[in-house]
């Protein structure tokens, strides 16, 4: 059932017989990527709690890293090393300036 859940979400044209297989794929890529990662991975973290089994998992593998990798989509791009840098540079500023103004309230 997750295979074929999986299929007509992320690849209708396996499913070209299922009449609603085009409405169920279009409404699946309506949602957010961190939707489309909750949706897999309890899609394939509830048979697992069902029947801890070598075949549940690997059966289940598949879906739940797919709810991984949308969940990564969700995370979006790596900052360059330019902006990371400036922000590293600022926050030693802040804390810098925080060092100061303590010492100089205790003096």
């Amino acid at each position: 059932l997750n295979a074929f859940v999986l299929f007509l979400c992320e690849a209708p044209f396996c499913c070209q017989f299922v009449e609603f297989a085009n409405a169920v794929s279009a409404r699946a890529d309506r949602l957010r990527p961190w939707h489309k990662a909750a949706f897999y991975c309890g899609m394939a973290a509830f048979p697992v709690m069902l029947s801890l089994t070598l075949t549940t998992l690997f059966g289940n593998a598949i879906a739940f890293a797919t709810g991984v990798l949308y969940g990564l989509a969700a995370l979006g791009k790596k900052g360059d090393a330019i902006s990371y840098a400036r922000i590293h540079q600022q926050q030693k500023q802040m804390d810098e300036e925080k060092l100061t103004g303590s010492l100089e309230g205790q003096a």
